[in-house]
Protein backbone atom coordinates (compact mmCIF):
# COMPACT_ATOMS: atom_id res chain seq x y z
CA UNK A 1 0.00 0.00 0.00
CA UNK A 2 1.32 3.46 -0.92
CA UNK A 3 1.73 6.12 1.74
CA UNK A 4 -1.04 8.19 0.13
CA UNK A 5 -3.46 5.25 0.33
CA UNK A 6 -2.89 5.14 4.09
CA UNK A 7 -4.06 8.74 4.54
CA UNK A 8 -7.77 8.74 5.36
CA UNK A 9 -7.67 12.08 7.18
CA UNK A 10 -5.25 14.74 8.48
CA UNK A 11 -4.58 12.86 11.73
CA UNK A 12 -2.87 10.09 9.76
CA UNK A 13 -0.17 12.55 8.67
CA UNK A 14 1.08 12.85 12.24
CA UNK A 15 2.01 9.16 12.35
CA UNK A 16 4.49 9.41 9.45
CA UNK A 17 8.26 9.69 9.78
CA UNK A 18 10.37 11.98 7.59
CA UNK A 19 11.07 9.38 4.89
CA UNK A 20 7.39 8.56 4.65
CA UNK A 21 6.48 12.24 4.41
CA UNK A 22 8.94 12.74 1.56
CA UNK A 23 7.48 9.70 -0.20
CA UNK A 24 3.96 11.03 0.40
CA UNK A 25 4.79 14.34 -1.31
CA UNK A 26 6.17 12.47 -4.33
CA UNK A 27 3.07 10.27 -4.51
CA UNK A 28 0.74 13.26 -4.20
CA UNK A 29 2.41 14.95 -7.17
CA UNK A 30 2.27 11.82 -9.31
CA UNK A 31 -1.36 11.15 -8.38
CA UNK A 32 -2.42 14.74 -9.03
CA UNK A 33 -0.78 14.97 -12.45
CA UNK A 34 -2.22 11.62 -13.55
CA UNK A 35 -5.75 12.36 -12.31
CA UNK A 36 -6.03 15.93 -13.55
CA UNK A 37 -4.90 15.07 -17.06
CA UNK A 38 -7.94 12.76 -17.24
CA UNK A 39 -10.51 15.11 -15.73
CA UNK A 40 -9.07 18.54 -16.52
CA UNK A 41 -8.24 21.00 -13.78
CA UNK A 42 -5.45 22.97 -12.16
CA UNK A 43 -2.05 21.35 -11.80
CA UNK A 44 0.79 23.80 -11.14
CA UNK A 45 -0.79 25.60 -8.19
CA UNK A 46 -1.44 22.44 -6.19
CA UNK A 47 1.95 20.89 -6.98
CA UNK A 48 3.64 23.99 -5.62
CA UNK A 49 1.59 23.87 -2.42
CA UNK A 50 2.20 20.18 -1.64
CA UNK A 51 4.65 20.49 1.27
CA UNK A 52 2.81 23.54 2.59
CA UNK A 53 -0.50 21.64 2.67
CA UNK A 54 1.03 18.61 4.36
CA UNK A 55 2.65 20.87 6.96
CA UNK A 56 -0.56 22.78 7.61
CA UNK A 57 -2.47 19.58 8.30
CA UNK A 58 0.31 18.27 10.56
CA UNK A 59 0.57 21.46 12.62
CA UNK A 60 -3.13 22.37 12.81
CA UNK A 61 -6.09 20.23 13.77
CA UNK A 62 -8.61 20.57 10.94
CA UNK A 63 -11.60 20.87 11.06
CA UNK A 64 -11.42 22.17 14.63
CA UNK A 65 -8.77 24.62 13.50
CA UNK A 66 -10.09 26.56 10.52
CA UNK A 67 -8.02 26.47 7.33
CA UNK A 68 -9.40 29.05 4.90
CA UNK A 69 -8.04 28.60 1.36
CA UNK A 70 -7.85 31.28 -1.29
CA UNK A 71 -7.95 30.69 -5.05
CA UNK A 72 -9.31 27.21 -4.37
CA UNK A 73 -7.33 25.51 -7.13
CA UNK A 74 -4.48 25.44 -4.58
CA UNK A 75 -6.68 23.03 -2.64
CA UNK A 76 -6.29 19.75 -4.55
CA UNK A 77 -3.73 18.39 -2.05
CA UNK A 78 -6.03 19.54 0.75
CA UNK A 79 -8.81 17.46 -0.83
CA UNK A 80 -6.57 14.39 -1.12
CA UNK A 81 -5.60 14.62 2.55
CA UNK A 82 -9.12 15.14 3.87
CA UNK A 83 -10.85 11.96 2.79
CA UNK A 84 -11.54 12.65 -0.89
CA UNK A 85 -8.77 10.66 -2.56
CA UNK A 86 -11.07 7.84 -3.68
CA UNK A 87 -13.42 10.37 -5.34
CA UNK A 88 -10.64 12.47 -6.85
CA UNK A 89 -11.20 10.85 -10.24
CA UNK A 90 -14.59 12.60 -10.35
CA UNK A 91 -12.97 16.05 -10.10
CA UNK A 92 -14.91 18.65 -12.13
CA UNK A 93 -17.28 15.94 -13.42
CA UNK A 94 -21.06 15.97 -13.13
CA UNK A 95 -21.94 14.69 -9.68
CA UNK A 96 -18.26 14.63 -8.69
CA UNK A 97 -16.11 16.78 -6.46
CA UNK A 98 -15.56 20.43 -7.26
CA UNK A 99 -12.40 21.93 -8.69
CA UNK A 100 -12.62 24.54 -5.93
CA UNK A 101 -13.47 24.57 -2.22
CA UNK A 102 -17.12 23.95 -1.34
CA UNK A 103 -18.51 24.01 2.19
CA UNK A 104 -21.07 21.31 1.46
CA UNK A 105 -18.40 18.93 0.16
CA UNK A 106 -16.36 18.50 3.33
CA UNK A 107 -16.22 19.72 6.92
CA UNK A 108 -12.61 20.64 6.17
CA UNK A 109 -13.69 23.21 3.56
CA UNK A 110 -14.34 26.20 5.79
CA UNK A 111 -15.20 28.70 3.06
CA UNK A 112 -16.07 28.42 -0.62
CA UNK A 113 -13.14 29.56 -2.72
CA UNK A 114 -13.48 30.14 -6.45
CA UNK A 115 -12.55 33.79 -6.96
CA UNK A 116 -9.28 35.13 -5.57
CA UNK A 117 -8.63 37.48 -2.68
CA UNK A 118 -11.37 36.31 -0.30
CA UNK A 119 -9.54 34.23 2.30
CA UNK A 120 -8.27 36.93 4.66
CA UNK A 121 -11.64 38.66 4.94
CA UNK A 122 -13.40 35.33 5.53
CA UNK A 123 -10.79 34.30 8.10
CA UNK A 124 -11.27 37.59 9.93
CA UNK A 125 -14.99 36.89 10.14
CA UNK A 126 -14.38 33.35 11.41
CA UNK A 127 -11.82 34.54 13.98
CA UNK A 128 -14.01 37.35 15.30
CA UNK A 129 -16.92 34.88 15.58
CA UNK A 130 -14.62 32.55 17.55
CA UNK A 131 -13.79 35.35 19.97
CA UNK A 132 -17.43 36.32 20.37
CA UNK A 133 -18.38 32.71 21.07
CA UNK A 134 -15.50 32.10 23.48
CA UNK A 135 -13.62 29.60 21.32
CA UNK A 136 -9.88 29.00 21.23
CA UNK A 137 -9.27 27.34 17.87
CA UNK A 138 -6.74 28.62 15.35
CA UNK A 139 -7.83 30.37 12.16
CA UNK A 140 -5.46 30.28 9.17
CA UNK A 141 -5.93 32.02 5.82
CA UNK A 142 -3.81 30.57 3.01
CA UNK A 143 -3.54 33.10 0.21
CA UNK A 144 -1.50 32.66 -2.96
CA UNK A 145 -1.33 32.52 -6.73
CA UNK A 146 -1.29 36.30 -6.94
CA UNK A 147 -4.39 36.78 -4.77
CA UNK A 148 -2.51 39.26 -2.57
CA UNK A 149 -2.75 41.71 -5.47
CA UNK A 150 -6.52 41.79 -4.90
CA UNK A 151 -7.65 44.99 -3.21
CA UNK A 152 -9.96 43.17 -0.80
CA UNK A 153 -7.02 41.29 0.68
CA UNK A 154 -5.43 44.58 1.70
CA UNK A 155 -8.70 45.87 3.09
CA UNK A 156 -8.80 42.76 5.28
CA UNK A 157 -5.18 43.16 6.40
CA UNK A 158 -5.94 46.74 7.37
CA UNK A 159 -8.95 45.71 9.49
CA UNK A 160 -7.14 42.79 11.14
CA UNK A 161 -4.15 44.95 12.03
CA UNK A 162 -6.40 47.61 13.55
CA UNK A 163 -8.40 45.09 15.60
CA UNK A 164 -5.37 42.95 16.52
CA UNK A 165 -7.36 39.81 15.76
CA UNK A 166 -5.56 36.58 16.61
CA UNK A 167 -5.26 34.79 13.31
CA UNK A 168 -2.57 33.59 10.91
CA UNK A 169 -2.16 34.61 7.29
CA UNK A 170 0.03 32.28 5.22
CA UNK A 171 1.25 33.71 1.94
CA UNK A 172 2.01 30.97 -0.58
CA UNK A 173 4.28 33.22 -2.63
CA UNK A 174 5.10 31.58 -5.95
CA UNK A 175 5.52 34.85 -7.85
CA UNK A 176 2.62 33.89 -10.10
CA UNK A 177 -1.10 34.04 -10.53
CA UNK A 178 -1.82 32.36 -13.86
CA UNK A 179 0.75 34.62 -15.48
CA UNK A 180 3.69 36.19 -13.65
CA UNK A 181 2.51 38.61 -10.98
CA UNK A 182 2.64 42.30 -11.72
CA UNK A 183 2.81 45.48 -9.68
CA UNK A 184 4.53 46.97 -6.67
CA UNK A 185 3.38 44.24 -4.27
CA UNK A 186 5.06 41.62 -6.44
CA UNK A 187 8.28 43.66 -6.55
CA UNK A 188 8.24 44.06 -2.78
CA UNK A 189 7.81 40.32 -2.23
CA UNK A 190 10.62 39.61 -4.67
CA UNK A 191 12.84 41.90 -2.61
CA UNK A 192 12.01 39.89 0.49
CA UNK A 193 12.70 36.57 -1.23
CA UNK A 194 16.06 37.63 -2.62
CA UNK A 195 17.43 39.60 0.33
CA UNK A 196 20.11 37.04 1.19
CA UNK A 197 22.31 39.75 2.67
CA UNK A 198 19.59 40.60 5.18
CA UNK A 199 19.13 36.99 6.24
CA UNK A 200 22.87 36.41 6.62
CA UNK A 201 23.39 39.57 8.66
CA UNK A 202 20.35 38.78 10.78
CA UNK A 203 21.89 35.38 11.61
CA UNK A 204 25.18 36.98 12.64
CA UNK A 205 23.41 39.63 14.69
CA UNK A 206 21.31 37.01 16.49
CA UNK A 207 24.45 35.03 17.36
CA UNK A 208 26.00 38.14 18.92
CA UNK A 209 22.89 39.20 20.77
CA UNK A 210 22.39 35.76 22.29
CA UNK A 211 25.50 36.46 24.40
CA UNK A 212 24.17 39.77 25.70
CA UNK A 213 22.83 39.84 29.27
CA UNK A 214 19.08 39.48 29.72
CA UNK A 215 16.83 42.32 30.70
CA UNK A 216 14.65 45.03 29.18
CA UNK A 217 17.60 47.03 27.84
CA UNK A 218 19.01 44.05 25.94
CA UNK A 219 15.59 43.13 24.58
CA UNK A 220 15.08 46.69 23.36
CA UNK A 221 18.50 46.57 21.68
CA UNK A 222 17.56 43.36 19.88
CA UNK A 223 14.28 44.82 18.69
CA UNK A 224 15.86 48.03 17.40
CA UNK A 225 18.68 46.22 15.64
CA UNK A 226 16.40 43.87 13.73
CA UNK A 227 14.04 46.73 12.86
CA UNK A 228 17.00 48.69 11.50
CA UNK A 229 18.23 45.72 9.48
CA UNK A 230 14.84 45.34 7.86
CA UNK A 231 14.68 49.04 7.08
CA UNK A 232 18.11 48.86 5.41
CA UNK A 233 17.81 45.61 3.47
CA UNK A 234 14.08 45.17 2.97
CA UNK A 235 12.73 48.73 2.77
CA UNK A 236 9.13 47.95 1.86
CA UNK A 237 7.90 45.23 4.20
CA UNK A 238 4.42 46.44 4.99
CA UNK A 239 3.10 43.59 7.01
CA UNK A 240 4.57 44.58 10.34
CA UNK A 241 3.42 48.14 9.74
CA UNK A 242 -0.07 46.66 9.33
CA UNK A 243 0.23 45.23 12.84
CA UNK A 244 1.24 41.66 11.97
CA UNK A 245 4.17 39.76 13.40
CA UNK A 246 6.10 38.64 10.32
CA UNK A 247 7.76 35.22 9.99
CA UNK A 248 9.75 34.34 6.88
CA UNK A 249 10.43 33.99 4.13
CA UNK A 250 10.96 30.24 4.30
CA UNK A 251 11.51 27.67 1.57
CA UNK A 252 8.05 26.22 0.98
CA UNK A 253 9.46 22.92 -0.26
CA UNK A 254 11.49 22.28 2.91
CA UNK A 255 8.90 20.45 4.99
CA UNK A 256 10.84 20.82 8.23
CA UNK A 257 11.25 24.56 7.71
CA UNK A 258 7.59 25.05 6.89
CA UNK A 259 6.44 23.02 9.88
CA UNK A 260 8.81 24.94 12.11
CA UNK A 261 7.55 28.37 11.10
CA UNK A 262 3.91 27.25 11.27
CA UNK A 263 4.43 25.96 14.82
CA UNK A 264 5.88 29.33 15.81
CA UNK A 265 2.89 31.07 14.27
CA UNK A 266 0.50 28.66 16.00
CA UNK A 267 2.07 29.24 19.40
CA UNK A 268 2.21 33.03 19.04
CA UNK A 269 -0.93 34.39 20.67
CA UNK A 270 -0.35 38.14 20.80
CA UNK A 271 -2.21 39.28 17.71
CA UNK A 272 -2.10 38.48 13.99
CA UNK A 273 0.81 36.66 12.34
CA UNK A 274 1.92 36.79 8.71
CA UNK A 275 3.87 33.75 7.48
CA UNK A 276 5.71 34.19 4.17
CA UNK A 277 6.35 30.89 2.36
CA UNK A 278 8.25 30.91 -0.92
CA UNK A 279 7.20 28.14 -3.31
CA UNK A 280 7.67 27.27 -6.97
CA UNK A 281 4.54 26.81 -9.01
CA UNK A 282 4.56 23.33 -10.55
CA UNK A 283 7.37 22.17 -8.24
CA UNK A 284 8.34 18.51 -8.56
CA UNK A 285 6.97 17.93 -12.06
CA UNK A 286 9.37 18.86 -14.82
CA UNK A 287 6.90 19.98 -17.52
CA UNK A 288 5.02 22.19 -15.06
CA UNK A 289 8.25 23.71 -13.76
CA UNK A 290 9.30 24.48 -17.33
CA UNK A 291 5.94 26.02 -18.33
CA UNK A 292 3.72 26.59 -15.32
CA UNK A 293 1.39 28.86 -17.28
CA UNK A 294 0.53 25.99 -19.61
CA UNK A 295 0.12 23.63 -16.65
CA UNK A 296 -1.82 26.10 -14.50
CA UNK A 297 -4.99 24.57 -15.91
CA UNK A 298 -5.25 21.64 -18.28
CA UNK A 299 -8.16 20.22 -20.23
CA UNK A 300 -9.27 16.63 -20.11
CA UNK A 301 -7.85 14.38 -22.81
CA UNK A 302 -9.51 15.16 -26.11
CA UNK A 303 -9.12 17.42 -29.13
CA UNK A 304 -11.20 20.20 -30.65
CA UNK A 305 -12.87 19.75 -34.00
CA UNK A 306 -10.43 20.38 -36.88
CA UNK A 307 -10.62 23.92 -38.20
CA UNK A 308 -12.76 25.18 -35.33
CA UNK A 309 -10.92 27.98 -33.50
CA UNK A 310 -11.32 28.82 -29.83
CA UNK A 311 -13.59 31.81 -29.26
CA UNK A 312 -10.91 33.26 -26.99
CA UNK A 313 -8.36 33.20 -29.80
CA UNK A 314 -10.81 34.70 -32.27
CA UNK A 315 -11.43 37.53 -29.81
CA UNK A 316 -7.72 38.17 -29.27
CA UNK A 317 -6.97 38.11 -33.00
CA UNK A 318 -9.80 40.58 -33.61
CA UNK A 319 -8.45 42.86 -30.90
CA UNK A 320 -5.00 42.78 -32.53
CA UNK A 321 -6.54 43.50 -35.94
CA UNK A 322 -8.50 46.39 -34.46
CA UNK A 323 -5.51 47.84 -32.60
CA UNK A 324 -3.52 47.89 -35.83
CA UNK A 325 -6.23 50.04 -37.38
CA UNK A 326 -7.11 52.19 -34.38
CA UNK A 327 -4.19 53.82 -32.60
CA UNK A 328 -6.28 54.96 -29.64
CA UNK A 329 -7.46 51.47 -28.66
CA UNK A 330 -5.93 49.74 -25.64
CA UNK A 331 -6.70 46.43 -23.90
CA UNK A 332 -6.83 45.66 -20.17
CA UNK A 333 -6.79 42.31 -18.38
CA UNK A 334 -7.00 41.49 -14.67
CA UNK A 335 -4.26 38.84 -14.26
CA UNK A 336 -5.65 36.81 -17.18
CA UNK A 337 -3.50 37.60 -20.23
CA UNK A 338 -3.42 33.93 -21.23
CA UNK A 339 -7.00 33.17 -20.25
CA UNK A 340 -8.30 36.04 -22.38
CA UNK A 341 -5.94 35.21 -25.25
CA UNK A 342 -4.11 38.54 -25.05
CA UNK A 343 -0.63 37.27 -24.17
CA UNK A 344 0.77 37.53 -27.76
CA UNK A 345 -0.43 41.13 -28.01
CA UNK A 346 1.91 42.25 -25.22
CA UNK A 347 4.82 41.77 -27.63
CA UNK A 348 3.19 43.65 -30.49
CA UNK A 349 1.64 46.46 -28.41
CA UNK A 350 3.71 46.68 -25.21
CA UNK A 351 2.56 50.22 -24.41
CA UNK A 352 -1.12 49.54 -25.09
CA UNK A 353 -1.69 46.27 -23.18
CA UNK A 354 -2.22 46.43 -19.41
CA UNK A 355 -2.31 43.61 -16.88
CA UNK A 356 -3.42 45.17 -13.58
CA UNK A 357 -3.34 42.00 -11.46
CA UNK A 358 -6.32 40.40 -9.72
CA UNK A 359 -7.98 43.78 -9.46
CA UNK A 360 -11.20 43.83 -11.48
CA UNK A 361 -12.48 46.91 -9.69
CA UNK A 362 -9.34 48.86 -10.54
CA UNK A 363 -9.41 47.55 -14.12
CA UNK A 364 -12.88 48.99 -14.70
CA UNK A 365 -12.24 52.42 -13.19
CA UNK A 366 -8.81 52.57 -14.82
CA UNK A 367 -10.61 52.03 -18.13
CA UNK A 368 -13.10 54.76 -17.24
CA UNK A 369 -10.26 57.19 -16.67
CA UNK A 370 -8.74 56.30 -20.04
CA UNK A 371 -12.10 56.82 -21.71
CA UNK A 372 -12.36 60.38 -20.39
CA UNK A 373 -9.27 61.23 -22.42
CA UNK A 374 -10.41 59.84 -25.77
CA UNK A 375 -8.81 56.40 -25.45
CA UNK A 376 -11.00 53.36 -26.21
CA UNK A 377 -10.30 50.68 -23.59
CA UNK A 378 -11.26 47.04 -24.17
CA UNK A 379 -11.67 45.46 -20.73
CA UNK A 380 -11.29 41.71 -21.20
CA UNK A 381 -12.62 39.91 -18.12
CA UNK A 382 -14.48 36.63 -17.68
CA UNK A 383 -18.20 37.09 -17.09
CA UNK A 384 -17.90 35.61 -13.60
CA UNK A 385 -15.02 37.94 -12.67
CA UNK A 386 -16.64 41.11 -13.99
CA UNK A 387 -19.16 40.65 -11.18
CA UNK A 388 -16.36 41.71 -8.84
CA UNK A 389 -16.21 45.11 -10.54
CA UNK A 390 -19.97 45.65 -10.73
CA UNK A 391 -20.07 48.81 -8.62
CA UNK A 392 -17.41 50.36 -10.80
CA UNK A 393 -19.31 49.43 -13.97
CA UNK A 394 -22.37 51.16 -12.50
CA UNK A 395 -20.85 54.20 -10.84
CA UNK A 396 -17.73 54.93 -12.82
CA UNK A 397 -18.75 53.87 -16.34
CA UNK A 398 -22.51 53.64 -16.91
CA UNK A 399 -23.68 56.64 -14.89
CA UNK A 400 -21.04 58.78 -16.58
CA UNK A 401 -21.87 57.33 -19.99
CA UNK A 402 -18.22 56.58 -20.71
CA UNK A 403 -17.31 54.65 -23.88
CA UNK A 404 -15.72 51.55 -22.35
CA UNK A 405 -15.80 48.19 -24.15
CA UNK A 406 -16.39 45.12 -21.97
CA UNK A 407 -15.43 41.75 -23.47
CA UNK A 408 -16.82 38.94 -21.32
CA UNK A 409 -15.21 35.58 -21.97
CA UNK A 410 -16.88 32.41 -20.59
CA UNK A 411 -20.34 33.94 -21.00
CA UNK A 412 -22.85 31.16 -20.42
CA UNK A 413 -22.44 27.62 -19.12
CA UNK A 414 -18.87 26.54 -18.48
CA UNK A 415 -19.60 23.11 -17.02
CA UNK A 416 -16.53 21.66 -15.36
CA UNK A 417 -15.21 25.04 -14.22
CA UNK A 418 -17.59 24.75 -11.26
CA UNK A 419 -20.47 26.83 -10.01
CA UNK A 420 -18.40 29.87 -9.03
CA UNK A 421 -17.25 30.31 -12.63
CA UNK A 422 -20.52 29.99 -14.53
CA UNK A 423 -21.18 33.06 -16.69
CA UNK A 424 -24.91 33.02 -16.02
CA UNK A 425 -25.63 36.46 -14.59
CA UNK A 426 -24.04 39.12 -16.81
CA UNK A 427 -27.13 40.00 -18.87
CA UNK A 428 -29.16 40.49 -15.69
CA UNK A 429 -26.60 42.64 -13.90
CA UNK A 430 -25.73 44.77 -16.93
CA UNK A 431 -29.08 45.16 -18.68
CA UNK A 432 -30.59 47.61 -16.12
CA UNK A 433 -27.67 50.03 -16.44
CA UNK A 434 -28.34 53.28 -18.31
CA UNK A 435 -27.02 53.63 -21.84
CA UNK A 436 -25.23 50.30 -22.10
CA UNK A 437 -25.35 48.13 -25.23
CA UNK A 438 -25.26 44.33 -24.85
CA UNK A 439 -24.30 41.93 -27.67
CA UNK A 440 -23.61 38.22 -28.18
CA UNK A 441 -22.46 36.54 -31.42
CA UNK A 442 -23.98 33.47 -32.99
CA UNK A 443 -20.55 32.21 -34.13
CA UNK A 444 -16.85 33.12 -34.28
CA UNK A 445 -17.20 35.18 -37.45
CA UNK A 446 -19.82 37.37 -35.81
CA UNK A 447 -17.65 37.70 -32.68
CA UNK A 448 -14.94 39.23 -34.85
CA UNK A 449 -17.41 41.77 -36.20
CA UNK A 450 -18.68 42.55 -32.71
CA UNK A 451 -15.18 43.44 -31.53
CA UNK A 452 -14.94 45.93 -34.37
CA UNK A 453 -18.51 47.19 -33.83
CA UNK A 454 -17.90 47.76 -30.12
CA UNK A 455 -14.71 49.72 -30.73
CA UNK A 456 -16.26 51.86 -33.46
CA UNK A 457 -19.32 52.52 -31.30
CA UNK A 458 -17.14 53.56 -28.34
CA UNK A 459 -14.83 55.54 -30.64
CA UNK A 460 -17.83 57.62 -31.76
CA UNK A 461 -18.71 58.42 -28.13
CA UNK A 462 -21.67 56.08 -28.06
CA UNK A 463 -21.23 55.05 -24.42
CA UNK A 464 -20.48 51.72 -22.74
CA UNK A 465 -20.87 48.55 -24.78
CA UNK A 466 -20.39 44.91 -23.80
CA UNK A 467 -20.37 41.55 -25.52
CA UNK A 468 -20.27 38.03 -24.15
CA UNK A 469 -18.91 34.92 -25.83
CA UNK A 470 -18.55 31.33 -24.67
CA UNK A 471 -15.75 29.08 -23.65
CA UNK A 472 -14.87 26.51 -26.28
CA UNK A 473 -14.67 26.34 -30.04
CA UNK A 474 -16.58 27.92 -32.85
CA UNK A 475 -18.11 26.18 -35.83
CA UNK A 476 -15.17 26.46 -38.24
CA UNK A 477 -16.12 29.52 -40.28
CA UNK A 478 -13.71 31.57 -42.38
CA UNK A 479 -12.37 34.63 -40.57
CA UNK A 480 -10.73 36.54 -43.42
CA UNK A 481 -13.63 38.74 -44.46
CA UNK A 482 -13.55 42.54 -44.15
CA UNK A 483 -14.40 44.10 -40.80
CA UNK A 484 -17.86 45.66 -40.79
CA UNK A 485 -19.99 47.37 -38.17
CA UNK A 486 -23.22 45.72 -37.16
CA UNK A 487 -26.22 48.07 -36.89
CA UNK A 488 -26.85 48.59 -33.18
CA UNK A 489 -29.99 46.82 -32.01
CA UNK A 490 -30.69 44.98 -35.28
CA UNK A 491 -31.32 41.23 -35.23
CA UNK A 492 -31.35 38.88 -38.23
CA UNK A 493 -33.85 36.25 -39.33
CA UNK A 494 -32.06 33.05 -40.32
CA UNK A 495 -35.06 30.88 -41.11
CA UNK A 496 -38.73 31.58 -41.81
CA UNK A 497 -41.61 29.52 -40.43
CA UNK A 498 -45.24 30.18 -39.59
CA UNK A 499 -45.82 27.86 -36.63
CA UNK A 500 -43.35 29.00 -33.97
CA UNK A 501 -40.55 31.54 -33.59
CA UNK A 502 -37.27 30.74 -31.81
CA UNK A 503 -35.41 33.92 -30.87
CA UNK A 504 -31.85 33.16 -29.74
CA UNK A 505 -29.15 35.16 -28.01
CA UNK A 506 -25.60 33.97 -28.56
CA UNK A 507 -24.14 30.73 -29.84
CA UNK A 508 -27.28 28.76 -28.94
CA UNK A 509 -28.40 29.84 -32.43
CA UNK A 510 -26.67 26.74 -33.83
CA UNK A 511 -28.73 24.45 -31.60
CA UNK A 512 -31.91 26.35 -32.52
CA UNK A 513 -31.28 25.84 -36.23
CA UNK A 514 -30.83 22.11 -35.62
CA UNK A 515 -34.03 22.06 -33.59
CA UNK A 516 -35.88 23.85 -36.39
CA UNK A 517 -34.78 21.17 -38.84
CA UNK A 518 -36.01 18.47 -36.49
CA UNK A 519 -39.34 20.25 -36.10
CA UNK A 520 -39.69 20.58 -39.86
CA UNK A 521 -39.32 16.82 -40.16
CA UNK A 522 -42.55 16.43 -38.19
CA UNK A 523 -44.40 19.21 -40.00
CA UNK A 524 -43.72 22.18 -37.69
CA UNK A 525 -42.14 25.18 -39.38
CA UNK A 526 -40.08 27.47 -37.18
CA UNK A 527 -38.74 30.97 -37.63
CA UNK A 528 -35.22 31.29 -36.17
CA UNK A 529 -33.88 34.71 -35.22
CA UNK A 530 -30.35 35.61 -34.19
CA UNK A 531 -31.01 38.40 -31.69
CA UNK A 532 -27.43 39.73 -31.58
CA UNK A 533 -28.50 42.36 -29.03
CA UNK A 534 -30.08 42.02 -25.59
CA UNK A 535 -30.08 45.80 -25.30
CA UNK A 536 -31.42 47.55 -27.26
CA UNK A 537 -33.91 44.99 -28.54
CA UNK A 538 -35.02 44.81 -32.15
CA UNK A 539 -38.49 45.98 -31.16
CA UNK A 540 -40.08 46.11 -34.62
CA UNK A 541 -39.00 42.62 -35.64
CA UNK A 542 -40.08 40.99 -32.37
CA UNK A 543 -43.49 42.66 -32.34
CA UNK A 544 -44.02 41.68 -35.98
CA UNK A 545 -43.08 38.07 -35.23
CA UNK A 546 -45.39 37.98 -32.22
CA UNK A 547 -48.26 39.30 -34.36
CA UNK A 548 -47.56 36.93 -37.27
CA UNK A 549 -46.62 33.71 -35.49
CA UNK A 550 -48.09 34.10 -32.01
CA UNK A 551 -45.75 31.56 -30.41
CA UNK A 552 -42.34 32.93 -29.43
CA UNK A 553 -39.65 30.93 -27.65
CA UNK A 554 -36.45 32.59 -26.42
CA UNK A 555 -33.20 30.66 -25.93
CA UNK A 556 -30.07 31.75 -24.07
CA UNK A 557 -27.39 30.48 -21.66
CA UNK A 558 -28.30 32.52 -18.59
CA UNK A 559 -30.54 32.48 -15.56
CA UNK A 560 -34.17 33.23 -16.37
CA UNK A 561 -34.55 36.29 -14.14
CA UNK A 562 -33.30 39.41 -15.84
CA UNK A 563 -31.96 37.69 -18.93
CA UNK A 564 -32.65 38.10 -22.63
CA UNK A 565 -35.94 36.22 -22.41
CA UNK A 566 -37.04 38.51 -19.61
CA UNK A 567 -36.26 41.50 -21.81
CA UNK A 568 -38.41 40.14 -24.65
CA UNK A 569 -41.25 39.28 -22.25
CA UNK A 570 -41.12 42.80 -20.80
CA UNK A 571 -41.38 44.20 -24.32
CA UNK A 572 -44.43 42.08 -25.13
CA UNK A 573 -46.15 43.03 -21.86
CA UNK A 574 -45.38 46.73 -22.37
CA UNK A 575 -46.72 46.69 -25.95
CA UNK A 576 -49.64 44.38 -25.27
CA UNK A 577 -48.43 41.68 -27.64
CA UNK A 578 -50.35 38.42 -27.46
Amino acid sequence: MSVLERIQGPADLRTLDRDELAQLCREIREYTVDAVQKTGGHVSSSLGATELTVALHRVFDSPRDKLVWDTGHQGYVHKLLTGRRERFGTLRQFGGISGFLVRTESEHDQFGAGHAGTSISAAQGIAVARDLLGGDEHVVAIIGDGALTAGMAWEALNDIGARRTRLIVVLNDNGMSIAPNVGAVSRMLETVRTAASYRELKHVARSVLEHMPAGELAEEARRRLFTSLKAIFIPNILFEQFGFTYFGPVNGHDLDAVEGVLKKARDFREGPVFVHVHTEKGHGYGPAEADNQKWHGVSATGAAAPGAPQYTKVFADAVAETMRREAKVVAITAAMPAGTGLTPLFDEFPARLFDVGICEQHAVTFAAGLATQGIVPIVAIYSTFLQRGFDQVVHDVAIQGLPVVFAMDRGGIVGDDGRTHQGLFDIAYLRPLPGIVLMAPKDEAELRQMVWTAVRYARSGGGPIAFRYPRGTGVGLALDGPLAELPIGLSETLREGADVAIVCYGTVVQAALSAAEALAAVGIEATVVNARFAKPLDVERYLAIAARVGRVLTVEEHVVAGGFGSAVSELFVERGAK
